[in-house]
């Protein structure tokens, strides 16, 4: 097919699968895979793509490439030429294309993370991974190895984005907190005590709230329970664990914005 010139190619591409994640809202997933390394999901691979043999050899890698789809309100908000990244505290404008902020002409991102192997169980064929940065829900378009000899540029520079940007202080867990951790994950599978001091450590709240310091509680959901946590001095104070009151729809949105 011979595309004129100015006349735009249109293409059409279809999930492999959908990552199931700790993460079944937006608020308090990491801006960037790796941070979070108590974070483990699963991507499951949809029937067609649920074959061991399209995985042959993967096991010598150590990480994967996620490409995926920003989706839900991303899909249909259309996109901006410029953006302000959490990184920059939302005050500074850069360009979309200088930017890993989700509203694009094409709603496409790209994750690294640590894969941890094939799993085959009643529910399909899933591939185990380490340190998502995705909510539950989100659909995967493809699954590539990470090379380092052409992945990790050592010389690369960052620009705004030059570190994690780690910013809270001290986590700490109240009685009533521990309890909820020890009835929500009483044997330890879901690392549910590490996961929420990893993600706290990130300080999920956005970059402006220094222009609200006399909010001091806050809440965020991970797998099926809602944490509250309130800002003490230089700790993160965890007030309570409990189960969420509804059951909500998996994969409702996505994240609110990445960096980079």
């Amino acid at each position: 097919m011979t595309i004129k010139t100015g006349e735009p190619m249109r293409l059409a591409f279809s999930p492999i699968g959908y990552v199931r994640s700790p993460y079944t809202d937006k608020f308090g997933i990491p801006r960037q895979p790796g941070l979070v390394t108590a974070a483990e999901a699963r991507v499951e691979l949809l029937p067609d793509y649920a074959r061991e043999e399209a995985f042959k050899g993967l096991d010598g890698f150590s990480h994967i490439w996620i490409l995926f789809v920003f989706h839900d309100d991303c899909l249909t908000a259309g996109w901006s030429p410029t953006v302000r990244p959490p990184r920059l505290g939302g005050r500074e404008s850069v360009g979309v294309f200088a930017s890993r902020a989700p509203y694009r002409p094409n709603p496409i991102g790209i994750s690294a993370v640590e894969q941890l192997g094939l799993v085959r169980d009643p529910g399909g064929l899933a591939l185990r991974v380490r340190g998502i940065d995705l909510l539950d829900g989100t659909p995967v378009l493809d699954i590539k190895p990470y090379v380092p000899y052409a992945d990790a540029l050592p010389a690369a520079r960052g620009g705004f984005a030059t570190t994690p940007g780690i910013r809270a202080g001290q986590v700490i867990f109240s009685d009533q907190a521990l309890q909820g951790i020890a009835a929500a994950d009483p044997h330890g599978e879901r690392r549910l005590r590490e996961l929420i001091e990893q993600v706290l450590a990130q300080d999920p709240r956005p970059g402006y709230m220094d222009r609200y310091p006399e909010r001091r509680e806050f809440g965020i959901r991970l797998y099926d329970r809602n944490i509250r946590w309130r800002m003490d001095a230089d700790a993160m104070r965890v007030v309570s664990v409990e189960p969420v009151a509804e059951e909500t729809v998996r994969g409702r949105g996505n994240r609110a914005e990445r960096h980079g």
